[in-house]
């Protein structure tokens, strides 16, 4: 019986390495053991959102500027963004939908009558009592109980991992909820 003929194995995508280099299947575990982590991170904050959303039928960004609005009536638009740590469009944005679904109100009064103040209404008040917290979401939260080395290291560690992956820095301004 002649040997049979095996069709030969693809070529790997993973850069050749030395086969007496140890390390690199170190580094290799890890990076999977880092990839299960991000994963679990990323379940977490979504599992959240989801149950926000299934809970009060809104998005987790509009639950977190509902709740910056009530913890301060009067705040305009621009210090919505900064409160929020998010682009001042997004929070227009924001802001728009919560108007409209008449959970908030947006008054110009005062000496500028272009400043927009804002306030929570009765039925936004409703829907915060509703929702299951923290009305930021998880990982800010998580983040918030980090100590100072702790959140020093990570930003150092991600802002490398944000270098390599050639990412759109933009993409900071948006809110997980609505990824």
């Amino acid at each position: 019986m002649a040997p049979s003929k095996r069709a030969p194995r693809p070529a790997s995508k993973r850069p050749a390495r030395a086969a007496a280099d140890p390390s690199s299947d170190t580094v290799e575990l890890s990076a999977a053991r880092v990839l299960r982590q991000f994963r679990v991170v990323f379940n977490a904050v979504k599992t959240h959102f989801q149950q926000v959303e299934r809970r009060v039928g809104l998005g987790g960004a509009q639950i977190w500027a509902l709740s910056v609005i009530r913890a301060n009536p009067g705040i305009g638009v621009n210090d919505l963004s900064l409160a929020m740590d998010i682009h001042q469009t997004t929070a227009s944005n924001l802001v728009k939908a919560l108007v409209v679904a008449g959970l908030v109100a947006a008054e110009k009064n005062g000496p500028d009558r272009r400043a927009v103040h804002l306030r929570i209404l009765p039925a936004g008040t409703q829907v915060l009592r509703k929702t299951p917290g923290p009305f930021a979401g998880v990982l800010p939260e998580a983040l918030g109980q980090l100590d100072a080395d702790t959140l020093n290291r990570l930003e150092q560690d991600l802002a490398l991992l944000i270098t390599m992956l050639h990412a759109d820095e933009r993409a900071a301004g948006i809110p997980l909820a609505q990824m």
